[in-house]
């Protein structure tokens, strides 16, 4: 781009309005709310139960620190004791990450500092925790602590056997004789564009792998991914506050474009040569899934073609590094990944394993044999599978989450035998759970849409054992939001939220609070999301979320209808919802409604603005994909194709074709060092807007696609709504 462009660009961007009145309980609410994390800093994080099914080892963070801390847990007599604080690491230093270790946690969505996770040895006797690259094993009885010796690390963890340790450090495979305390370096080869052991951008931003390498059951071998970015595009980042540093580069896939190239190898704990794995990685080059956990079951890959229409699951000989297929899955639009766990599942004995699969047009959970035949189907096609929790072979069954309502999320045991299923929690919420395995128990983390939360240990009945404590402050006062459902066809779930202060017979501008893509529901039964949203209410709206077609959960036609246009049925449904909603709660005033959100959510408010200003007044497009053939390969061409086979839906599914059309007043906001979506987009929208005449604003931001720091989030929070004071308030 031309710099006198740049330089005219910089011309639209506003000068700061002046602040609305807002009073000052409303400003303390949000500081604390963003101060607390939503109110949950102080809760258990990451439990999970010892081998021996005693006691619970766990993370928290004081109620206004986010720093993780370890703590155990006995189940027995509620005792709890703080095991590790990383400022007994530290030694009163500051924890340091590299640039590797910054950006899987920015595909992690990890915001927290500390000991970020732990791991159990098999025996439980021994922990495993890493603070600024530095590995440290913890052994439970005396706490003393052993540093590996190295730094740097990424992704350490124990083998099954707990005598050794493998991490990556510079690109190459480590082993740690723990023992010994000694290391040894078992790859060779690595560079700039090669890594051995680490898992490549999409697998961990889209596909949910962040794993690189797989211990054998018996830990004397490993099977790791060779990662080759040679042909994958260069991008680089500066940072603009400091423009005497160095950019820093990223291997990024944009649509269309080559990906790294990945394969996978077996190499001895000890080094040694590699035996590659032979499947056809021309015509599958993803590699989704990867297991090998359990003997005698085989190591296991599951493996998907580019267009994301096909998918095999593979065993693999470990002598000889050749496949046998299991399984072969296909669907016409897309094949969804089940990124709510690591399947499949072997039973002890390897002839039988689990398996989930959305075929029949709507996700289950089935049993196969050793072979991969069907045995049997194992959750009904009118339960919605959400996610399985664990294999219990004593009772022969499986524990999972899902419902019958989309909103909710409960505990449920099916019996390998099949039968309706028992439901292990009742209460409207969401439900989560991590099982012992051997030990019959689970601990159960419940948000109930009442507000009541809480963290325990229960039977596999559902039975209470004990509960953890929280330190979490309680938000001063509860979200007044309604679940509701739409009176119109089809119906969308929907929530309302209104300010503390509602007066009855009073119109009220409405916010549109968006998301309205594919991966991700925004109308769930946790009272605790809908704190921001009240935040907005409390100061005169009528915030509203609604879950039109292409979001998940609600069957495979719902979701698929998006393919090849990200945007006609989403903006069609996010408009009809909210006119049904008004005609049920005749207090929306939708002579003033406004849109914001963030990622697809901030693409969709920019497109909503911009091409239904006779229904949207005002919009905020936080961190917007604008140019589909700018995004990564993996999630783009899952739902628009190829760019080079399908040029039509890139362009109507892109904000700047439509440009000309704006009318009403549209924010764009974005980090400037966002490697997820690029400040690229939003330039592009700006710089478009500006040679189609079309004023805007924009808010350039400090920071990455993730906004932690509490004050920047109220600041940020406080422009936005300084902006629909403005433009939908002084509408009236």
């Amino acid at each position: 781009m031309p710099l006198l462009r740049l330089a005219l660009l910089a011309l639209v961007l506003p000068v700061c309005l002046p602040a609305a009145e807002t009073d000052d309980a409303n400003l303390k609410f949000f500081r604390d709310m963003a101060e607390t994390r939503n109110f949950t800093l102080g809760r258990p994080v990451a439990p999970k139960i010892t081998p021996d099914g005693a006691s619970v080892i766990f993370l928290r963070a004081q109620p206004r620190n986010p720093t993780l801390r370890l703590y155990e847990f006995t189940i027995a007599t509620g005792e709890e004791r703080e095991l590790l604080s990383p400022e007994q690491l530290l030694g009163g230093g500051e924890e340091k990450l590299t640039a590797e270790e910054k950006a899987r946690r920015e595909r992690q969505r990890q915001s927290l500092r500390g000991f970020t996770s732990f791991q159990i040895s098999r025996d439980g006797a021994r922990l495993l925790v890493v603070l600024s690259g530095r590995a440290y094993v913890i052994d439970r009885a005396t706490l003393k602590f052993t540093e590996l010796p190295a730094e740097n690390l990424i992704d350490p963890r124990f083998s099954p056997d707990g005598k050794f340790v493998a991490a990556v450090k510079d690109r190459e495979l480590q082993m740690f004789d723990l023992a010994a305390n000694r290391a040894m370096q078992i790859t060779h080869g690595a560079g700039e564009k090669v890594s051995h052991g680490l898992s490549e951008f999409v697998a961990q931003e889209e596909m949910n792998r962040d794993e690189g390498y797989w211990w054998s059951p018996d830990a004397s071998t490993l099977l790791y991914q060779e990662t080759d970015e040679t042909g994958v595009e260069t991008r680089y980042i500066a940072d603009a506050l400091h423009p005497e540093e160095k950019p820093s580069s990223f291997a990024y896939p944009k649509a269309g474009t080559p990906n790294a190239v990945v394969r996978l190898g077996f190499i001895a704990r000890t080094g040694g040569e590699t035996r590659w794995v032979q499947w056809d990685a021309e015509k599958y080059p993803y590699v989704a899934r990867v297991d090998w956990s359990k003997a005698p079951a085989p190591p296991t890959i599951l493996v998907q073609n580019r267009a994301q229409t096909e998918q095999v699951l593979y065993a693999v000989d470990p002598a000889t590094g050749r496949v046998t297929e299991l399984l072969k899955e296909s669907d016409n639009a897309w094949l969804n990944l089940d990124y709510e766990a690591e399947l499949p599942v072997w039973s002890k004995d390897g002839s039988r394993f689990i398996w989930s699969t959305e075929r029949r047009g709507s996700w289950q959970l089935e049993l196969r044999d050793a072979t991969g035949k069907l045995l049997r189907e194992l959750t009904p096609i009118t339960f919605s599978y959400r996610g399985f929790i664990g294999f219990d072979e004593a009772s022969g069954s499986v524990i999972v989450r899902g419902s019958l309502d989309p909103r909710e999320m409960h505990l449920w045991r099916f019996s390998l035998t099949g039968g309706p299923g028992t439901p292990l929690t009742r209460e409207f919420g969401h439900h989560h759970a991590v099982l012992g395995s051997g030990t019959g128990k689970l601990v159960h983390t419940f948000d109930h849409f009442s507000g009541r939360y809480g963290v325990q240990v229960i039977d596999l009945n559902g039975q209470p054992l004990a509960a953890l404590r929280t330190t979490a402050e309680t938000p001063p006062r509860k979200p007044t939001t309604e679940l509701t459902r739409t009176k119109s066809v089809p119906a969308f779930d929907a929530a309302i939220t209104r300010p503390h202060n509602f007066e009855a017979g009073k119109k009220y501008p409405v916010i549109v609070q968006v998301y309205a893509g594919p991966t991700a529901k925004r109308v769930n039964a946790t009272l605790r999301d809908y704190l921001p949203d009240q935040w907005m209410a409390d100061q005169g709206y009528i915030v509203i979320r609604l879950d039109g077609r292409g979001t998940p959960w609600h069957g495979r036609d719902w979701e698929r209808i998006i393919k090849g246009n990200f945007i006609d049925t989403a903006l069609a449904d996010q408009i009809a919802g909210t006119q049904a909603l008004a005609t049920q709660y005749p207090e929306l005033d939708l002579s003033r409604v406004g849109v914001t959100g963030w990622s697809f959510g901030g693409y969709f408010s920019a497109m909503a603005t911009i091409r239904r200003g006779d229904f949207f007044r005002a919009g905020v497009a936080g961190a917007p994909v604008i140019t589909w053939e700018n995004y990564d390969t993996h999630y783009t061409e899952r739902y628009l194709g190829l760019p080079q086979s399908n040029p039509d839906a890139y362009r109507v599914s892109n904000v700047t074709t439509y440009v000309e059309e704006l009318r009403r007043p549209l924010m764009l906001i974005h980090g400037l060092t966002d490697d997820n979506v690029y400040f690229q987009h939003t330039l592009q929208l700006a710089d478009a807007l500006f040679m189609a005449g079309k004023p805007y604003e924009m808010l350039p931001m400090l920071g990455t696609h993730m906004i932690s720091d509490p004050l920047v989030k109220l600041r940020q929070q406080q422009r936005i709504i300084e902006f629909f004071h403005l433009n939908l308030k002084g509408a009236q």
